[in-house]
């Protein structure tokens, strides 16, 4: 029995039209595509396993960290300086930790395009990243919220559409099993040797099968003592690096519309 004209034609019809909508149709056993210009991580294992071979702009990035400080900077730090050596403004909102500026020079990145905002409170970082992301002036935002509702994430992820930099959010590993809007989550856990363990959790994609191993460039200035560490700008006393806490509270309750706790 032969198949009729239109059943023959039908699945190439279909591969036609999701062929024009890569960005918005994807199939699940398939690398999906943003829409947003992609840019490469500085790891090839990883931007393999990256929808359209990089980090996404436009959209937020999910780092789930089995505790804070375990490589995240080092994972992100050739985007870091690539985008610092372009003289674009990366942003560090509410790390728990002050990053050492040492280190960081050391991987290439230029820290007079760096800014550290500090706020203690879950609403005033909430405030202060949709500010951000109101701009069009950043590269990058690099944000912590050990503490954030599903709502504050939708509302994120709405803003991130609309501007043009990366962003990425560090949550607690725990918050795995919760759902959430970011199109791209990837849990990190340290490795042996210093690397970084990245399992990709969500994706436009297939199942991640396993995670990757990388290997993070580790800075030689963390090798010598503490006392012979060469001193460059320290983020928690250079005024261009950082913004006094007080003055933040301040300009927050003033200008922000009051968000749940």
């Amino acid at each position: 029995m032969l198949a009729s004209p239109t059943r023959m034609a039908a699945p190439q019809a279909a591969a036609a039209l999701l062929a024009q909508m890569p960005d918005v149709v994807w199939r699940g056993n398939q690398m999906g595509s943003y829409r947003a210009v992609t840019t490469p991580s500085g790891f090839t294992a990883l931007d393999r396993e990256l929808p359209n071979g990089g980090w996404p702009a436009s959209v937020l990035i999910e780092l789930l960290l089995a505790q804070p400080g375990i490589g995240e900077l080092r994972l992100l730090a050739p985007i870091i300086a690539s985008l610092t050596q372009a003289r674009k403004t990366v942003i560090l909102m509410a790390p728990p930790h002050i990053p050492f500026a040492a280190a960081l020079t050391e991987l290439g990145i230029d820290l007079t395009h760096v800014l550290l905002v500090e706020a203690d409170k879950p609403a005033d970082r909430i405030w202060a990243i949709e500010q951000t992301l109101k701009s069009t002036s950043f590269g990058a935002l690099l944000c912590w919220l050990p503490q954030c509702r599903a709502d504050h994430l939708r509302r994120l992820q709405l803003a991130a559409a609309g501007c043009e930099g990366l962003t990425f959010v560090m949550r607690p590993a725990n918050a795995q099993h919760e759902s959430s809007p970011a199109p791209l989550r990837l849990a990190c856990r340290a490795a042996p040797s210093g690397q970084l363990s990245v399992e990709v959790i969500k994706r436009r994609g297939p199942v991640h099968a396993q995670p990757v191993i990388l290997p993070l460039a580790v800075p030689a200035v963390l090798h010598q003592p503490f006392a012979e560490r060469v001193r460059v700008p320290d983020f928690s006393v250079t005024p261009d690096h950082a913004v006094d806490r007080p003055q933040f509270i301040a300009t927050a309750a003033r200008y922000r519309t009051a968000l749940p706790a």
